[in-house]
């Protein structure tokens, strides 16, 4: 009973300092804030602002709703294993069963105050890029695509594809793609870098074993409010007809948008709009968002410099190796942590690699 109490007070510990990083003073108050904005004339005519604002109060009542919950479930097990006897086996098991699902809402909870960043709480444009390797990595990055939708979907999250190239064969050479919901930033900055697969390939009529690789790249979605500096005579702009394979890439639009940002060499697109005002708009705020993420390379790079740093941990190297043959496999190559459930991972279940990694980057900062 002693090692039980102990389980109890230990989760009293956690919950508290889960409570002083939200503080849900302050998300009541920013809580009736959106509601007073809710209920202003006019507040549906921006769509795309009010869907993020009502997201935004979605996070704030289900945050606080799992706050005030674990607050009183652990004040019932306080309460009650206070004045269990010793020898009360049955009342005892039940409360051990009631601290098992109060550990795993307050590990939901933890995992909320890793994301403590500048722009965790924004959307998050998210790109994958086939590596060399023909079909099989254009395959790979389809399945990547599929994992990273599956996984939107679950978390209630919107996703607008802003680009995508599908190949002449089978899956895609690139996708970007936007993932609208709160903290969506926050919760897929970890999955930046080249993804690693290991397979018999479908495509080889000799079933051998091939490598193939796809590289993410996440950043955020860049407010008004913050100011990226882009010049008029810096930038290239095209359009092009958009192109596609029919079926889900079926055209959508005939005024495509390309942009180049000639002083760094940046080029983005966006041909999913009905309208080539909308395309480059899209494109434009695409442009700020690798624009953003390239000044934040640069002073993490320097950093690095300044402290000394051995070790070449870039953007672009690998970060998870995923194997289906000659064993099924599943690792994060930073955190170690690794998984044999290949099928549910590749079906958007990868909130633990998120949460592994969140708390691995927290620890070396």
């Amino acid at each position: 009973m002693l090692e039980l109490k102990g389980k109890i007070e230990d989760l009293r510990g956690r919950f508290e300092d889960v409570k002083k990083v939200l503080n849900p003073e302050e998300l009541r108050e920013e809580l009736s804030k959106i509601d007073d904005i809710m209920s202003k004339q006019g507040f549906w005519e921006d769509q795309d602002k009010a869907k993020q604002t009502i997201q935004r109060r979605k996070w704030l009542e289900e945050t606080l709703e799992s706050l005030e919950g674990i607050e009183k479930s652990l004040a019932d097990v306080e309460d009650l294993s206070a004045i269990t006897p010793e020898e009360d086996t049955d009342t005892w098991s039940i409360l051990e069963e009631e601290m098992e699902t109060l550990d795993k809402k307050l590990k939901e909870l933890e995992l909320k105050t890793y994301l403590s960043g500048e722009m965790d709480p924004k959307n998050a444009y998210l790109t994958i890029q086939a590596g060399a390797g023909g079909t099989e990595a254009c395959d790979w990055a389809d399945m990547l695509f599929r994992m990273y939708r599956r996984w939107a979907e679950r978390k209630g999250y919107d996703v607008e594809i802003v680009d995508i190239t599908p190949d002449d064969v089978a899956g895609i050479k690139s996708v970007t793609m936007l993932i609208k919901g709160p903290y969506a930033y926050g919760y897929l900055k970890g999955e930046q870098g080249v993804h690693r697969l290991v397979r018999i390939s479908p495509f080889d009529a000799n079933a051998r074993r091939h490598t193939s690789f796809a590289a993410v790249s996440v950043m955020p979605q860049i407010d008004e409010d913050i100011k990226i500096d882009i010049k008029d005579e810096d930038l290239k702009i095209e359009t092009f007809r958009a192109s596609g394979a029919g079926g889900q890439y079926v055209n959508k639009t005939d005024t495509a948008v390309r942009i180049t940002h000639l002083p760094t060499g940046i080029v983005v697109s966006c041909q999913q709009e009905r309208s080539q005002f909308q395309n480059r708009r899209k494109a434009l705020e695409l442009l700020k968002a690798k624009l953003y993420q390239l000044e934040q390379e640069k002073l993490e790079k320097k950093k690095k410099e300044l402290e000394g740093e051995k070790t070449d941990i870039g953007w672009g190297h690998q970060i998870r190796s995923y194997v289906f043959h000659p064993y099924r496999m599943i690792k994060d190559l930073r955190t170690g942590y690794e998984t044999g459930n290949v099928d549910a991972v590749m079906d958007g279940e990868i909130d633990e690699f998120i949460e592994q990694y969140l708390k691995w980057n927290a620890k070396k900062n």
